[in-house]
């Protein structure tokens, strides 16, 4: 069933908390979603309710070959949930090198996750090019990049799109979502408009710049929980049935990326 990859080309564009969202929205449409993180901040498990104090782990363990449903655990918003999990520099260099060597450490279970009927998998990805990156590029059905309203940010869609913001892969499926969009500011609607004339309706949305967002993460909760009635949960909950609409539309995928 789907991958639903999110990426980015930098970080600190909201990618973590859109991931996290997203895999909510999908459980809330009586869908059955893993949260997989393989970013080493690990910090997919704070917007689904995990304690902070909870060592749950698993991408940190992929050269010890987990069984990944062992490694699963529910979560208060229904997603199950795989952590990353802790890990310092020097463990995260080490399996840096473990993946770029042996792919086969994460794709094997990702594979195995993907042949579950009816599963949806939500990654977060570290930013930018990685050995993890590539082996979830190789597999996904959706490739979500998240940017920001800004024009440093915006001017990262050429390398995006050439395929050197991620390593020198260009995905089959690659969509993009704007974030912290303020249509009060007098940029912001200048390069949200210039950036969805550009990419037409592989732009699949933007969310609002709203303090809601931040306080659901400091709640550690949904944004759709922790404030239903905000504009953030509306623009999360349109982005999701645009995610959606993406994959019943598309065709059987063949190699999961263009050379």
């Amino acid at each position: 069933m789907p991958l639903i990859c999110f990426a980015s080309p930098k970080g600190g564009v909201g990618k973590t908390t859109l991931a996290a969202n997203v895999a909510c929205e999908l459980e809330r449409a009586g869908k059955e979603v893993v949260a997989l993180d393989v970013d080493p901040q690990n910090a997919l498990r704070l917007p689904l309710g995990v304690p902070l104090g909870e060592r749950l782990a698993f991408t940190a363990l992929l050269q010890a070959r987990p069984d990944w449903r062992r490694c699963l655990r529910a979560t208060p918003s229904g997603v199950g949930l795989l952590a990353h999990g802790p890990c310092d520099l020097a463990a995260s260099i080490a399996l840096a090198a473990a993946l770029g060597a042996e792919p086969e450490l994460l794709a094997g279970p990702l594979r195995d996750m993907l042949a579950q009927p009816g599963l949806y998998v939500v990654a977060d990805t570290m930013p930018g090019p990685s050995p993890q990156l590539s082996v979830m590029l190789s597999l996904a059905d959706l490739v979500v990049t998240v940017l920001l309203v800004d024009a440093g940010s915006v001017s990262l869609i050429p390398a995006v799109e050439s395929g050197a913001s991620y390593g020198g892969t260009v995905p089959a499926r690659l969509v993009y979502v704007l974030n912290q969009y303020d249509p009060r500011t007098r940029l912001g609607p200048l390069i949200a408009n210039a950036v969805a004339r550009q990419l037409g309706t592989r732009l699949l949305g933007r969310v609002y710049r709203d303090e809601h967002v931040a306080e659901a993460l400091a709640a550690q909760k949904p944004v759709a929980d922790y404030a239903p009635a905000s504009k953030a949960a509306q623009d999360l909950a349109h982005l999701t049935v645009a995610i959606v609409a993406w994959l019943q539309a598309a065709s059987p995928k063949a190699g999961g990326v263009l050379a």
